[in-house]
């Protein structure tokens, strides 16, 4: 059990908690959620030993083994999956004490542990997790001083998960992963049988892993039972009841709903509209818990527009004499909304820096719209931040007739204000320099967005501020995310990067997650089955196992997509009808046999897009069931 007793906590003068009481029992899976410097991560470090309390206490029990992720890696010409056994500290203390014992009875008492310790299978461990993780195998036994910064971290990660632990500490572990290294993350959680608590501005994958939720804010630390969807209903309750968290969630609901009307329009996209609606449905119940979010932007209306906005032809993508896509026809349009999928190294941040310009074609064409205005976020945005300039400079420059105070409304906007807006942004946060990376591209007023990953860094509530942000956003959108909540509310079609090519893909983030595990599943199989026939052939029966399984599903998705044809037919029909039954001559008596006639025909529409509704509805149920 751990147990915050009235405990106290302050940081450089700052107070981060005031008499909190907390009590979290073996076994308990827990979200530490709050604002960017609210304090989460001295938490950590409390829990760590690295921190005291100021007053009160922190009880964990002794014997706890404590594991934690930790966020820098120092350069080491160490092979990656050695360092990643290095986090056996029980294993690498036997392993070193047995290289030099002489003495034959100890040897006999180490080999003893190393057997209770499983250590023959401990390096096969350590390599599964470097792959689920998104490693490849040619890279298991490369040196750490070889990989990016973001790789390193995934490195620190893997050494977290494969040290024996009671209690496991994960401080954003998603934030350099692709969405398939999530999905594996979320299953090895789920799995894991300590105690979890976890930092994270991922709510999917909160979700997915947690149970419960302390909330840290205004110096408290606040137990709610249940996962991040629960916490949010059962805090809007509390603000509900205040009388200017209700204006502003009546606000909220008004401009989800105007939203959901103007998708809902499109029936040409019948499933994705009912998909979105429930989510937007959703949003709306719990938006009253985000009633005091600190943030609160929209993007502006673009200036001008062009159609098409961009557009790519006959294009190959890649660097130097490497290609990575081929083939590639893209074009994007006023209203156009785009997330990226595929694993890492596909080459979504490939397409989208060629989109953006920053990389040129090695064949092809990339042809820019008249009044294309650009807006790039890239997973390096902060790298290209003026530290030495304020804030409020950067944007001065970018707009010189702008008012003083107009700019400093607008970063307010962003939760960046005071001194932090007029001052030197060198000593900002991550979190911090992503917001502010975010304002500079929203002031300039872009018609085409490209985000690649743009919720590293941020917290909780600003994910929620961009997704609402993004959903009035006029303009067009390309999104690369591994956060699953952001794309299902802000995109409407997905575009599969895989094996070279960018192709549209027909399903759902739901069926590209189990299409995810299954490749997964497949990919693992293969590696730890590659010199047996016997395996080999294993999974050529898996394949047309899931051959099967798609012809299975084939008669339902085309009753779907025909379903889909009757609904929008129906649908124009009925618009027509309505369209002569607002003839004011209808409704004189000379016309009664005719406006009957009418009449009928459209109770008869009505009843028949009903009945494609509910078989639509039906329909997409088996496809669940059967996926």
């Amino acid at each position: 059990m751990i147990e915050f007793e009235q405990l106290s906590l302050l940081r450089g003068g700052k107070t981060l908690l005031e008499n909190a009481d907390l009590r979290l029992h073996d076994g308990d899976r827990v979200a530490l959620i709050g604002a960017n410097g609210s304090g989460k991560s001295s938490l950590f470090a409390l829990l760590r030993g690295e921190l005291e309390p100021d007053h009160g206490s922190v009880r964990i029990p002794a014997n706890w083994r404590i594991a934690h992720m930790a966020q820098e890696v120092s350069a080491s010409s160490r092979a990656a999956v050695d360092y990643v056994i290095d986090g056996h500290d029980a294993f690498r203390k036997v392993e070193a004490e047995l290289a030099t014992c002489q003495d034959d009875m100890r040897l006999a008492e180490l080999h003893g542990q190393l057997d209770a310790l499983n250590a023959y299978a401990i390096p096969s461990q350590a390599e599964q997790l470097l792959l689920g993780l998104g490693f490849k195998p040619e890279q298991l036994q490369s040196p750490v001083h070889e990989f990016s910064g973001g790789w390193r971290i995934r490195l620190n990660l893997a050494q977290a998960l494969m040290r024996p632990s009671d209690l496991l500490l994960l401080d954003e572990p998603t934030n350099h992963l692709d969405m398939d290294a999530t999905l594996w993350l979320e299953q090895w959680l789920q799995a894991y049988g300590g105690t979890l608590l976890l930092i994270s501005h991922d709510r999917d994958f909160i979700d997915a892993t947690c149970n419960q939720v302390a909330h840290l804010s205004e110096h408290s630390l606040t137990h709610y039972r249940g996962n991040y969807s629960a916490f949010e209903r059962q805090r809007a309750e509390k603000l509900a009841q205040q009388q200017s968290a209700y204006e502003k969630q009546q606000a909220e609901i008004a401009h989800m709903e105007n939203f959901i009307r103007r998708f809902k329009a499109k029936a040409t996209k019948a499933r994705q509209a009912q998909s979105r609606i429930k989510a937007l449905e959703r949003m709306t119940q719990i938006a009253p818990a985000h009633v005091d979010s600190p943030f609160s932007f929209t993007f502006p209306l673009p200036e001008k527009m062009s159609d098409p906005l961009l557009t790519l032809t006959q294009a190959t993508l890649g660097y130097g004499d490497t290609a990575i896509l081929r083939d590639i026809k893209l074009s994007v349009h006023p209203g156009s909304r785009i997330g990226l999928l595929g694993a890492n190294g596909a080459g979504k941040s490939t397409l989208l820096k060629t989109l953006g310009g920053v990389q040129p074609l090695l064949a092809g064409q990339r042809t820019c719209g008249e009044h294309l205005a650009l807006g790039y976020f890239s997973q390096h945005q902060l790298e290209s931040l003026d530290l030495d300039a304020s804030p409020a400079t950067q944007l001065q420059r970018l707009a010189p007739k702008a008012r003083e105070q107009e700019i400093l409304n607008f970063l307010g906007s962003f939760n960046i204000r005071g001194d932090m807006a007029s001052g030197s942004c060198r000593h900002f946060s991550g979190g911090e320099k992503a917001r502010l990376a975010l304002a500079i591209i929203v002031w300039q007023k872009p018609n085409l967005l490209l985000l690649d990953e743009p919720t590293n860094h941020l917290d909780l509530e600003m994910c929620q501020a961009l997704t609402v942000a993004l959903q009035g956003f006029e303009g067009a959108l390309i999104v690369v995310s591994h956060d699953r909540h952001l794309l299902r509310n802000t995109v409407d079609d997905l575009l599969l990067v895989h094996a070279g090519r960018a192709m549209p893909y027909d399903g759902d983030l739901d069926d590209y997650r189990h299409w995810l595990l299954s490749r997964a599943a497949d990919t693992g199989t293969e590696t730890q089955e590659a010199s047996s026939t016997a395996k080999a052939q294993d999974k050529k029966q898996a394949r047309q196992d899931a051959a099967a399984a798609r012809a299975r599903q084939a008669p339902l998705r085309k009753q779907i997509k025909t379903l889909e044809a009757d609904m929008e037919k129906a649908q124009q029909q009925l618009s027509t009808l309505e369209e002569t039954l607002a003839d004011s001559s209808l409704y004189e008596a000379a016309s009664k046999s005719r406006l009957q006639e009418l009449l009928k025909q459209q109770g008869d529409l009505r009843q028949s897009l009903e009945r494609c509704e509910e078989a639509w509805l039906q329909a997409q149920e088996e496809l669940e069931q059967a996926q």
